[in-house]
């Protein structure tokens, strides 16, 4: 069947209100995979007979899987349009979840999540480049901060769907869920998800040309400053993410059957900060707010770290903290997003995937760091958090100074 492209125009509000339901839960199938199997560490762990700390192998090349991936994606979707690369990925998620089952050891597992990112990234590359396909430059972060918040929904169900299947199957049934899932979005996505790009034959895939491409666009001082703080509150993000059953079911002594919910609370903090984030946007430019933002977040981190080197931490302080970061993580996800991808048009899918792909890798750093290191306290923790606060801070001030 052939598709025809869409342009801005020819999309009605109503079929673009489904356009972006749909791209909402692909873009969640990346976090969904990340969550959904956490409370399985210690299970896991026990069946591979390993440490829970080792899993963790399982989270970083999952990462760097989509790293790479999204760079892979990014030349694909500009060559041969969004729907063709975006189906190929599903299918790979789907048959790499259902292998996950019957890995042996923790490199098996390790290695078949890799894939598995790879088939994952397709949706989280294509939502953010149909979006800039679709909608006007000022749209762009109020309707990314629209996917961030069926995206956060993930975050908070999954981690509660795999609890309630590792305490009533096995940890194996985490994966069969994921596969039943991502039929669904191929289903959704090859009746009613349209083209949105006409494919450009002149995009060459040769690895040299591909590499200047992203060169090119890496030059870009923008997307250089953008991009560069985005990975930096990823890498946060993703550092948290990976810390998280070692937090709260380990140092806190929490409880597996509790973890879905403090973690899913935290991640309701990310969805609060993307919703208030459009009323925002509204009135306020979005570099003023993502700046504004910044200040904040730098302070919230840097006083984590104050707290974690001066006292005890406990629960009741750690965790508000955390759930604020969270929030303000929900703010700066959508607006660097939009604000790396603004100075393009016609290399949009390889800015998309760029752009992922620089967050990804800071993320795969970030959750070595954490399953390296974060043994006994929370101390390191707070140092990769207040490291990449700033940095994010750094990165966007450039950009202030260097525009006035």
């Amino acid at each position: 069947m052939k598709v025809k492209k869409v342009e801005k125009d020819t999309v009605s509000k109503g079929r673009k209100t489904g356009i972006i339901f749909i791209l909402g839960t692909l873009i969640a199938i990346g976090p969904f995979s990340i969550d959904a199997y956490l409370p399985a560490f210690d299970q896991i762990a026990s069946d591979f007979k390993v440490d829970t700390s080792t899993i963790g192998l399982t989270l970083t090349t999952y990462f760097i899987g989509i790293g790479l991936g999204q760079l892979a994606y990014g030349p694909l979707m500009d060559k041969y349009g969004r729907r063709k690369p975006l189906i190929a990925g599903l299918v790979l998620y789907i048959v790499t979840c259902l292998m996950c089952v019957f890995a042996y050891d923790v490199l098996s597992l390790a290695i078949l999540r890799f894939f598995m990112a790879l088939g994952a990234c397709a949706g989280m590359v294509a939502s953010k480049a149909v979006v800039r396909d679709l909608f006007e430059k000022e749209q762009v972060a109020d309707v990314l901060s629209t996917l961030m918040l069926i995206m956060g929904i993930a975050p908070i169900i999954a981690p509660t769907v795999g609890g309630v299947i590792v305490s009533t199957l096995h940890w194996e049934w985490v994966f069969y869920g994921l596969a039943i899932f991502a039929g669904i979005m191929l289903l959704n996505v090859s009746f009613f998800l349209p083209e949105s790009f006409v494919p450009n034959k002149a995009t060459r895939l040769h690895p040299l040309p591909v590499l200047r491409e992203y060169w090119g666009i890496y030059k870009n001082k923008d997307f250089f400053l953008f991009s560069s703080a985005r990975g930096f509150v990823i890498g946060m993000l993703l550092g948290y993410v990976a810390a998280a059953p070692f937090i709260f079911v380990e140092y806190f002594q929490m409880g597996t059957d509790n973890f879905g919910y403090i973690f899913g609370s935290n991640a309701a903090g990310l969805i609060a900060g993307s919703q208030v984030n459009r009323f925002f946007l509204m009135r306020y430019k979005t570099f003023d707010v993502t700046y504004v933002v910044s200040v904040l977040l730098t302070i919230v981190c840097l006083s984590l770290l104050a707290y974690g080197l001066l006292f005890d931490p406990i629960f009741w302080v750690v965790f508000p903290g955390l759930f604020l970061m969270m929030t303000l993580i929900g703010f700066q996800n959508p607006n660097t997003t939009a604000l790396a991808l603004m100075p393009f048009t016609r290399r949009a899918g390889s800015a998309s995937a760029f752009v992922g792909a620089v967050s990804m890798i800071f993320g795969s750093l970030t959750s070595w760091f954490v399953a390296t290191f974060l043994t006994t306290s929370l101390t390191p923790l707070f140092l990769l958090i207040a490291f990449c606060g700033v940095m994010a801070h750094v990165a966007i001030e450039s950009y202030r100074v260097r525009k006035q």
